[in-house]
């Protein structure tokens, strides 16, 4: 017995997607695929904001961080899985399953957060646009955005603390992907009530206040929406929140059913592969979505490549 609890305080055991090996190598050129896209297409994000004036506005400010919340969400978890998929031995050390668990759920709250931020930054663009400028102003998205990091970060800290601090007995073996919070107190040999009341405040402190934010936010924005006389600003209107809203409903609409209910009938294989969704398509898909059809993204897009041509025409002649 004081040999299994000396191996489990020094490493658990992911147990991942699948054991057969043809299968983990398919998912391994897969994931490694997606995460470089993912990597890639937020660095452009973030380069094409940096570089065009046009661009330097609280909005883009805003979608800089959510670019760098997915990078580093992503990262959290999905270098450790391409290992374990080509790795005999799947084993992660105790403090760096907490460590993972600490980063993936902080930027986890601080993305929710986030994303109130900006739907409040649309409806002052929408319901106060004399006023736009007066009111979002340089320090004031500043401090919105230490918000979010730091309500993420704490919730995370608290989170972890209370997780870890659960006696696993013998148990090593972590049926998922990555060390998730409820993958980790599966493993407790004690009575998790208050851990499950933890995860069930957490989810309404970060995550269903935020929602219910954003959705105030959006009913005020299609109400002064509607009472636009012209067609044409309607449309202007909805377009300025329609890239928002789309991700808004990706990121929330998973979240809230795995984590308000997270004792219900989901089963594990639910779980992992909305962690995957997470870890990989939410990160990858959001660049895409304020990318495809934003004029203005589009434009420092036509722009950089612009610039790039001129400079590789001098450099050939």
């Amino acid at each position: 017995m004081g040999t299994d609890n000396q191996t489990w305080e020094k490493e658990f055991i992911l147990l991942g997607l699948s054991s057969d090996w043809d299968t983990q190598v398919s998912l391994f050129v897969l994931f490694l695929v997606l995460y470089l896209v993912t990597v890639l297409g937020n660095f452009v994000i973030v380069l094409l904001i940096r570089l065009d004036s046009r661009l330097h506005t609280p909005m883009y400010f805003f979608l800089t961080n959510l670019s760098l919340v997915d990078v580093s969400y992503a990262t959290s978890i999905v270098p450790q899985m391409l290992v374990h998929l080509l790795a005999e031995h799947r084993g992660i050390p105790f403090m760096s399953c907490a460590a993972q668990l600490f980063f993936s759920l902080g930027l986890g709250g601080t993305e929710f957060v986030l994303l109130a931020v900006m739907a409040y930054d649309r409806y002052v663009a929408v319901c106060n646009p004399l006023r736009y400028s007066v009111i979002m102003h340089g320090g004031f998205c500043t401090r919105l955005t230490i918000t979010c990091w730091v309500s993420g970060s704490v919730n995370s800290l608290v989170q972890t603390a209370i997780t870890f601090q659960l006696p696993m007995c013998t148990n090593m073996y972590i049926d998922h992907i990555s060390c998730e919070t409820l993958a980790v107190v599966r493993l407790a040999c004690v009575d998790t009530s208050s851990n499950k009341v933890a995860v069930t405040v957490s989810s309404i402190v970060l995550l269903m206040t935020p929602f219910c934010l954003v959705l105030l936010s959006y009913i005020l924005i299609i109400s002064t929406i509607l009472k636009i006389q012209s067609m044409e600003g309607r449309k202007k209107a909805f377009h300025t929140c329609a890239s928002h809203l789309t991700v808004v409903v990706l990121c929330y609409g998973m979240a809230i059913f795995t984590y308000i209910q997270p004792y219900s009938s989901a089963s594990v294989l639910q779980e992992k592969f909305i962690s995957l969704f997470y870890a990989i398509f939410t990160p990858m898909l959001n660049p895409m979505i304020y990318s495809l059809r934003n004029k203005e993204v589009n434009g420092a897009w036509q722009k950089l490549l612009g610039q790039l041509s001129g400079l590789t025409s001098k450099l050939a002649t």
